[in-house]
């Protein structure tokens, strides 16, 4: 089950950055095209959806590899079983949040990368829950290590 998981936050990543180039492919067509003479008028509209899409399925991803802006300020100062439990606190309402607007989403794209966040989310607060490091913590400690001496 955890490397079905892996797979599709790692695949949702992989689609994310998909769709980023797509939008670099299609300003690219869009600005040869000007300049052969012809009307390029739908571009716009798909580089706008690739960017949706790119935003959202990047979601989970991120989110996995502690990249989003997380406000830590209160977590920072608490220890023990305070920080617990509101580390369980904030996942539980991020989660509810996550799956509340997925469920009300219409756009394809938009609900399969929220699905995909509240999955995480929701493998996180279980992981906390049993008392495990949450892939954000695990991602934070790696990329410490990674750091050289000086920049600690």
């Amino acid at each position: 089950m955890r490397g079905a998981l892996e797979l599709l936050y790692k695949g949702s990543g992989f689609l994310a950055g998909f769709f980023l180039v797509a939008i670099a492919v299609l300003s690219a067509a869009q600005i040869a095209a000007r300049e052969l003479g012809f009307a390029a008028y739908s571009y716009d509209d798909f580089a706008g959806f690739c960017l949706a899409a790119s935003s959202f399925l990047g979601l989970a991803y991120t989110f996995r590899e502690n990249e989003h802006i997380r406000m830590t300020l209160l977590l920072h100062h608490a220890r023990g079983g305070t920080r617990r439990a509101l580390e369980l606190v904030s996942l539980a309402v991020a989660a509810f949040l996550v799956g509340y607007f997925g469920w009300y989403a219409c756009d394809m794209t938009m609900t399969l990368g929220l699905v995909t966040l509240f999955v995480a989310m929701t493998d996180d607060l279980v992981a906390a829950l049993r008392g495990r490091t949450t892939s954000y913590d695990a991602a934070r400690a790696r990329k410490t290590e990674a750091m050289p001496g000086f920049e600690r």
